[in-house]
């Protein structure tokens, strides 16, 4: 059942869903441009646009879905919103999620331009667990059983923090290879996925011990928009830069081995 809104809540969700669109429709359409960035790292940068796309679209379909299931009532000189009888569809977030999620550590792994069976390794990994770990979150999202929310969650941790373990272990092994000017913005890369990620499993833990109310509503919805945007959009841009960095080295390089070769005058 939703809550009953403010008017003021209401415009604050409504207002960080069209943020979101038109944030992520931006970034979609500059990292498929991606200027200053060779062919060798390009691929990163495009699956950069493409998580971009797809997550534009579901925030559109979030967006319309929100604002049909609410409804203008005024009680005298007082107004909010209340649930019009529309469903409020969540499974788009749960949707975007469940393609997205693994699309960003291919967006890692890409642009590390390892070798290609240790690149090959790492996805699977990182990609299996990513899709189980949403997979198995969304039981627990749409039951109102306070012990079967519990389980999923559980559940649910177990091949987060296995990405987790990969991402900064294993991962960690890779990234004493890569040049010295891009290890602190793969760092980083790291660090927004952790940050932002785990936004969503304590989201998840408050909900299902205070429940649904307006404000709890409000907070879910602004958060996960902010979340989302951070990871896909900011964390494409860091992807970006060290497509770029890695680019410019590598065109340092040829242009010092063209003119070491050139004949004098």
């Amino acid at each position: 059942m939703l809550p009953e809104l403010s008017v003021g809540q209401f415009s604050l969700v409504s207002n960080f869903l069209s943020f979101a669109v038109a944030t992520l429709a931006a970034s979609s359409l500059f990292y498929f441009i991606s200027p200053g960035v060779n062919k060798r790292y390009r691929i990163a940068v495009v699956v950069s646009g493409l998580v971009c796309f797809i997550a534009t679209y579901h925030y559109l379909r979030i967006y319309d879905s929100f604002v049909t299931a609410y409804t203008l009532e005024k009680t005298g000189a007082v107004a909010s919103y209340v649930a019009s009888g529309k469903p409020f569809n969540d499974f788009y977030r749960y949707a975007d999620w469940f393609i997205t999620v693994p699309l960003l550590m291919v967006e890692l792994v890409a642009v590390l331009a390892l070798k290609r069976t240790e690149s090959r390794t790492l996805l699977t990994k990182l990609v299996i667990a990513t899709a189980l770990m949403i997979a198995l979150g969304y039981p627990g999202e749409i039951s109102t059983d306070g012990a079967t929310r519990w389980i999923f969650w559980a559940l649910s941790m177990i091949p987060f923090l296995y990405t987790l373990y990969v991402l900064f272990i294993e991962l960690g092994n890779a990234l004493v290879r890569q040049p010295q000017s891009v290890r602190g913005l793969i760092s980083t890369a790291r660090v927004v996925i952790l940050v932002t990620w785990a936004f969503y499993p304590i989201v998840f833990a408050i909900k299902t011990l205070t429940g649904t109310t307006a404000a709890g509503e409000v907070a879910i919805q602004v958060g996960y928009s902010i979340a989302d945007v951070t990871a896909k959009a900011g964390y494409g841009l860091v992807i970006y830069l060290i497509a770029r960095r890695k680019s410019e080295l590598e065109d340092e390089v040829v242009g010092s081995s063209l003119s070491d070769n050139a004949l004098p005058a």
